[in-house]
C-alpha cells in the first residue's frame, strides 16, 4: 500500500500544483458499476456504446471524480486530510482505456481554520474532462 503524503498546512501555498496520471480501463468501469450498482448500458454494454451518440462506452463520471480522493487523500494534503466539499462540472466524456490526469491546485487558504480549496480538474488529451473545486480542511 501506497503512503499518503505528509504535507502540514504552513507548507501549502497558493499556486502550489499537485497531478498524477491513471488509465481507466474496462475493469475499473466494471468494478465501479459492482461498487456503485450503476450498471447503466452506456457504461457496460458495448453494443449500447456503440449505438450511442459517443460511439463507444464511456466511463461513470463519478468514477473518474473518484480520483479527485486520490489527490486530496493521498497527494495534497495528504495524511492530514479532511475532505469538506467538492463540486463537480462534467465537460467530456472519459473512455475505456484513456489516460487521465489529475491536477489539483491551491487557490486560497483560510488559516482561521487551516481550510484550503483546490481547483480541480481531471484532463483527457490535456482537455478538461471534468472540473470543480475541493474544500479540505488539514488536520494538525
Amino acid at each position: 500500500m501506497k503512503k499518503a503524503a505528509l504535507i502540514n498546512y504552513s507548507d501549502i501555498k497558493q499556486g502550489d500544483v499537485h497531478m498524477f496520471s491513471r488509465k481507466i480501463s474496462r475493469k475499473d468501469v466494471m468494478d465501479f458499476a459492482k461498487l456503485s450498482g450503476d450498471f447503466n448500458p452506456l457504461h457496460v454494454d458495448a453494443e449500447f456504446g456503440k449505438k450511442s451518440q459517443f460511439n463507444g462506452n464511456i466511463a461513470h463520471g463519478m468514477l473518474a471524480a473518484s480520483l479527485f480522493s486520490t489527490l486530496v487523500g493521498m497527494r495534497c494534503p495528504g495524511e492530514k486530510s479532511l475532505y469538506m466539499s467538492q463540486t463537480l462540472n462534467f465537460r467530456q466524456p472519459i473512455y475505456y482505456d484513456d489516460i487521465v490526469t489529475v491536477r489539483g491546485t491551491v487557490i486560497s487558504k483560510n488559516d482561521g481554520i487551516k481550510m484550503i480549496t483546490l481547483k480541480t480538474e481531471i484532463l483527457r488529451n490535456d482537455k478538461v474532462a471534468i472540473d470543480g473545486e475541493a474544500k479540505v480542511r488539514v488536520l494538525e
